[in-house]
């Protein structure tokens, strides 16, 4: 979310990709509460008005992707007019099924190196006031950093590293 302040991009997503999130979250996370992910669904809606993807639903049957119950994020893809799916699981989103759409999935890591070297102060302003968020433990650059690269934003922390220290 801090990311979408600086402008470089503009996130969409659906009703159904919030509701895999949160899923998935209170699978790994069981400390936190349902409760509390609605509040963070209602805030992403109300900090991101356009961000809600809607009728994509009639989309879904005519389209082909490795894992059926894929179809849903890239029908909304195609009737929010995104240029990219950010995803970490690039396999069920093969490039031959999604060019016909103008659309290409990728990594977050590489969508980020993408966006840093758009403007590398937006993103680590933007990095900064994650890590700045983080209060239950708070972190500091370096921890902030090798929990970035543990999560898989390997390349991302290794950039931010060299412009932020």
């Amino acid at each position: 979310m801090n990311l979408s302040n600086v402008d470089l991009f503009r996130p969409k997503w659906s009703r159904a990709v919030q509701d895999e999130w949160i899923r998935s979250l209170l699978e790994n996370r069981p400390d936190l509460k349902p409760e509390q992910l609605e509040r963070t669904r209602e805030l992403m809606d109300l900090h991101v008005p356009d961000a809600l993807v809607t009728g994509y639903e009639e989309l879904i049957e005519g389209l082909q992707l490795p894992d059926p119950d894929d179809r849903h994020v890239l029908a909304a893809a195609i009737r929010g007019c995104v240029d990219v799916i950010v995803t970490e699981n690039l396999k069920d989103f093969p490039h031959k099924i999604l060019a016909p759409f103008c659309i290409e999935a990728q990594h977050p890591d590489e969508f980020i190196l993408h966006l840093l070297d758009m403007s590398p102060s937006a993103v680590c302003g933007a990095a900064d006031r994650h890590r700045e968020a983080l209060k239950r433990p708070p972190k500091t650059l370096e921890e902030y950093l090798d929990k970035l690269a543990a999560t898989g934003l390997t390349q991302t922390a290794t950039v931010l590293r060299e412009y932020m220290f």
